[in-house]
């Protein structure tokens, strides 16, 4: 695996994060004991020198995910759709240029799905951030990707815009079945 020109093949997770890789997890694990902001604040402590530049920091992309007023809570308080942006609050907190997302969508209404689209859009847009999306909840691929590959048993069955992978014939037979006229 090569990042940014350099080989990351093998490397801990924490040397991973210290490459600029951020990612989330699709089954949700905060540390149940600490605060919501705690939480991010031991991600921040990546990058950050001080205590007060991590809780700074945390509190930032807590606003940004709107989980500003439940800062004080316990993380094992949180509802599931909160504790997805509880992770996806930790994974930025270590200031990534690539983040990672693993099913940060599954089990959102379609409203929470929406706000959580407009988060990655203006993280994309603001800090540049690569976003590399792994997700079902195709109203969420389509609103986010510029170019989607569509798996079948572990195999690429079709790469292109969103606008060509809805219209392949292979993702057609795969996920919609034969009758698709």
């Amino acid at each position: 695996i090569i990042f940014e020109e350099k080989q990351i093949t093998g490397f801990r997770p924490d040397q991973v994060c210290a490459a600029g890789i951020g990612r989330t997890f699709q089954l949700v694990k905060p540390f149940a004991g600490l605060t919501v902001l705690d939480n991010v604040i031991v991600g921040a402590l990546r990058r950050e020198r001080s205590v007060a530049g991590a809780r700074a920091h945390a509190s930032s992309i807590l606003k940004k995910l709107g989980l500003d007023s439940k800062a004080q809570l316990p993380a094992s308080s949180l509802t599931l759709p909160d504790r997805k942006r509880l992770e996806v609050a930790r994974a930025l907190a270590t200031r990534p240029r690539l983040l990672l997302l693993d099913e940060v969508m599954a089990g959102l209404r379609p409203t929470e799905c929406d706000q959580m689209v407009q988060v990655f859009r203006d993280i994309n847009r603001t800090e540049g951030l690569t976003i590399l999306l792994i997700e079902h909840v195709m109203r969420a691929v389509m609103a986010l990707a510029r170019h989607i590959g569509v798996l079948h048993h572990g195999e690429v069955i079709a790469r292109g815009t969103p606008e060509q992978v809805v219209r392949d014939p292979a993702v057609l037979e795969c996920y919609l079945g034969e009758e698709t006229e």
